[in-house]
């Protein structure tokens, strides 16, 4: 039997590949009769600068701050994921119905998109890729690259348009 995808995770940073990604995820759900659910994971910061920033501002202080803007900062992501999907959709409105969910979670980007698809019973998940160069590659890794390895559900990975 052929797979089947009802459920479809499309996990963007919203960067230049964004666009590309959305695209074959709508299609995806068009040929599938499927429901789009659209992420956005804003990472955590490095513990070197939450510890030098802590250090200046005073840990009670710095834990009030980042809750306060975490908060402002997740519902303004999410306004431009919807902005985005209906921008991009303009001349097929029907496809804002596809639309499941949207969601902005805070984490390291890697695990939140994995339990992102294991809450919504992704069945497939779909990542847009930078295709940085070798230096970048091996020294700072990829999301896609550890999606790929670390998820059980098939992955489709849409690299960057020249």
């Amino acid at each position: 039997m052929l797979p089947n995808y009802r459920n479809i995770l499309i996990a963007t940073d919203l960067t230049s590949n964004a666009v590309h990604a959305f695209k074959h995820a709508v299609m995806m759900a068009r040929r599938n009769n499927a429901r789009l659910h659209l992420l956005h994971v804003v990472p955590e910061v490095d513990a070197a600068v939450r510890t030098y920033v802590s250090t200046v501002m005073g840990a009670g202080s710095l834990a009030h701050f980042e809750k306060q803007h975490e908060d402002e900062a997740r519902d303004e992501m999410k306004k431009r994921l919807e902005t985005f999907a209906r921008e991009e959709l303009a001349d097929h409105p029907e496809d804002l119905d596809r639309i499941a969910g949207i969601e902005v979670l805070h984490g390291h980007p890697v695990a939140q998109i994995l339990l992102e698809a294991d809450r919504i019973e992704a069945d497939v998940i779909i990542l847009g890729t930078h295709g940085k160069g070798a230096v970048e590659y091996t020294f700072l890794g990829s999301v896609a690259e550890k999606v790929l390895r670390k998820s059980t559900r098939p992955v489709f990975v849409v690299p960057l348009t020249p």
